[in-house]
């Protein structure tokens, strides 16, 4: 019997979709253009990973890592931009030692800590006094406020978050915490960062968007991607808004969520979780040959 070559057709390309705005479209032209000039910037909770109800179980999409890997040696960089401490979004990401990713940065603490995977090593500034203070002064205080059932405190090292996923209302808690917390914080020097039922208490100075311009500058990119999908994505939505009005093409998504309509409002693509998000790199990796 003969044998034949298997003539069975290769997979077809996914389609990369279409921005719903002219700047978008422009940072996606920029980048498929030159990719070797792009840098890519994803935040890891509810982008890269599902949002869980303890974060401590959260982990990256099973094929958002592949997917990074296939994309990222096409591109300049791509850095993961964090409120987790840097050393803990690569290991629940499970960034380290994987082919493709041999230059990929990790930006943790909204860029106060950074974890290079060239080296494998966490570089950070000394740690906020304020912090060690509220630390010790946050479970009294909820207790006295009456807000401590059905909320939880989580250490992060450099900060401290309080949730209110588990309580009996979330939304109402998160609401109802907002100005005693931002009270407790400014007695301490820090501010508070609100995300999806959580309240982060942290140092000033540092957010997602003054680490990402900074890596952007960093690297020399001709264009740039950001991927986000809760209130602390914000900030770097508008470095972003701001390179773009420098001379900077890029291309905003946001990782669909109801939980904050606000960003999806300003993003340029929304996909439909990080399942959507591994489509979307997929697609450009396809695009990319």
């Amino acid at each position: 019997m003969s044998s034949h070559p298997d003539s069975s057709p290769a997979p077809m390309p996914m389609p990369l979709p279409t921005p719903a705005t002219q700047a978008g479209r422009d940072g996606l032209d920029a980048l498929l253009a030159r990719p070797g000039r792009a840098v890519l910037a994803f935040d890891f909770d509810g982008t890269l990973a599902p949002i869980v109800p303890d974060p401590e179980q959260a982990r990256a999409h099973p094929d958002a890592v592949p997917a990074l890997a296939a994309l990222a040696p096409k591109v300049t960089s791509v850095a993961v931009v964090t409120g987790r401490p840097a050393g803990v979004a690569v290991r629940n990401g499970g960034f380290a030692g994987v082919p493709g990713l041999e230059h990929l940065v990790v930006l943790g603490h909204y860029g106060a800590e950074r974890w290079d995977a060239v080296s494998g090593a966490v570089t950070a500034p000394a740690p906020h006094p304020g912090v060690a203070a509220v630390r010790a002064e946050l479970p009294g205080f909820l207790d006295q406020i009456g807000s401590w059932r059905g909320t939880w405190i989580e250490e992060k090292g450099r900060a401290v978050a309080v949730h209110t996923r588990r309580a009996e209302d979330p939304q109402a808690a998160f609401e109802a915490l907002r100005e005693p917390l931002s009270e407790l914080a400014a007695r301490h020097d820090l501010i508070v960062e609100p995300g999806r039922m959580v309240l982060e208490l942290r140092p000033p100075g540092m957010d997602k968007g003054v680490a990402l311009t900074e890596y952007v500058r960093e690297v020399a990119a001709e264009s740039v991607l950001y991927c986000g999908d809760d209130l602390g994505d914000i900030p770097a939505f508008a470095a972003v808004d701001k390179l773009r009005s420098d001379g900077v093409p890029g291309l905003l998504v946001c990782v669909g969520s109801s939980e904050v309509p606000e960003l999806a409002d300003r993003a340029d693509l929304v996909v439909d979780g990080p399942e959507g998000l591994v489509r979307l790199l997929t697609a450009m990796t396809d695009q990319l040959g």
